[in-house]
């Protein structure tokens, strides 16, 4: 027995000798992480050229109609994906409303200095017109300070030009409309962090203030900068009757 258990000793010494002298395996190289980051999620989404579905009464088959539109837009703001979350109960209005948001402009949403892609939600209302022939007018960017500006009265600071402003009557959903607004500027007369503090009642309404004023250039006389802080405000009404 005692040989037995000798010899099976002598056996193996080989044979572990071999294995322990065997080149170790290299080590696996890491996985290369992928530097896209995960899509920001938002109930609202910020639009540089908002969506504009254009129908008429026929379409919407005599009743209001309302749709929540599910958006994927890049990091660019290009719109990627478009489905419909909550349908109007009309294909055909579903489908107008998925080209209209097709055609549009997200603005592209930064963190921590680097753009990535987004998703959120659009709500559309779309309601029946009392009259299919009647008037449709443009609101011009007439605030409160533009309009001092225009009249030379005194005014805590001046637009180098009149913002650009997309807004007609159809958007007033038949009422008189305001906003009001405040915003930073830097030395330079570059906009800065504007923010609603009194809504028009209608988020794609405000939301097209906010992008007009944030393209605008702004002159701040030197008094204001020393006696008092950057964040100026301003206001702009859509009265009904101003329809001509």
């Amino acid at each position: 027995m005692k040989k037995i258990l000798c010899f099976s000793l002598l056996m193996s010494l080989p044979l572990s000798a071999t294995y322990s002298a065997a080149p170790k395996a290299p080590k696996q190289l890491s996985v290369q992480k992928s530097a896209a980051l995960p899509a920001h999620l938002t109930t609202r989404i910020q639009w540089s050229k908002f969506p504009r579905p254009s129908y008429k009464n026929e379409d919407l088959e005599d009743q209001n109609r309302s749709a929540i539109i599910r958006i994927y837009a890049d990091e660019t703001g290009s719109i990627r994906k478009a489905s419909v979350q909550e349908s109007t109960g009309l294909t055909h209005l579903d489908d107008l409303l998925i080209q209209a948001v097709r055609e549009a402009q997200v603005k592209p949403y930064v963190e921590n200095d680097t753009a990535i892609a987004q998703i959120g939600y659009q709500t559309f209302s779309l309601k029946l017109s009392q009259e299919d022939d009647a008037k449709i007018c443009q609101y011009n960017f007439n605030s409160k300070n533009w309009q001092a500006q225009q009249q030379d009265k005194k005014a805590p600071f001046s637009y180098r030009a009149q913002p650009n402003l997309d807004i007609n009557s159809e958007q007033l959903n038949g009422h008189n409309r305001a906003v009001k607004f405040t915003f930073k500027v830097n030395k330079h007369g570059d906009v800065k962090k504007v923010k609603v503090k009194n809504g028009s009642g209608i988020y794609a309404l405000d939301q097209q203030i906010v992008r007009a004023v944030s393209d605008a250039k702004v002159d701040v006389p030197r008094k204001y900068w020393v006696y008092k802080k950057s964040t100026l405000k301003d206001e702009i009404k859509f009265n009904l009757d101003q329809c001509q």
